[in-house]
């Protein structure tokens, strides 16, 4: 299983009133972890994107357990949880600066088409993202 690591400095524009970082923005950097795992096994969403397909949210979990604050950083780390062939999930935990654990977190995700937004088989239309994905997701835990 693949593990990607993304290092943050966290700005002051992304706290709130009581110096952390507002809730919403944990979820941005949810989306610079997903984009740099995608990355790192060779693909881009914009080529996803010039083909047509968009990779549209279609649920989200989200557990805060720590503040981060101003001038930290924070390392988002991302892997595949599961994927189908047609759906994707992202797991994620954004540790702060000390190296606390400040968020767990799910997002899941189907591919569509652009124009109608209709679900699309990722295993057929791109077959190399498949194979990468079938390769690096989380494995399941054998049990005797």
């Amino acid at each position: 299983m693949l593990i990607g690591k993304k290092e943050i400095e966290v700005r002051y524009a992304e706290t709130d009133q009581m110096g952390v970082v507002y809730h919403a923005n944990y979820l941005v950097w949810m989306e610079l972890g997903r984009t740099s795992i995608i990355e790192e096994l060779g693909f881009k969403y914009a080529d996803m994107e010039e083909a047509g397909i968009l990779s549209p949210v279609i649920d989200i979990q989200v557990s805060y357990k720590k503040p981060c604050r101003y001038g930290e950083k924070v390392t988002v780390t991302t892997w595949i949880e599961e994927y189908d062939g047609f759906r994707v999930t992202y797991g994620y935990e954004i540790f702060t600066g000390s190296g606390d654990l400040a968020v767990s977190a799910q997002s899941k995700h189907v591919c569509v088409l652009k124009e109608s937004f209709r679900p699309i088989s990722i295993k057929r239309k791109f077959p190399a993202w498949h194979e990468a994905y079938e390769n690096h997701k989380k494995q399941p835990i054998e049990t005797e």
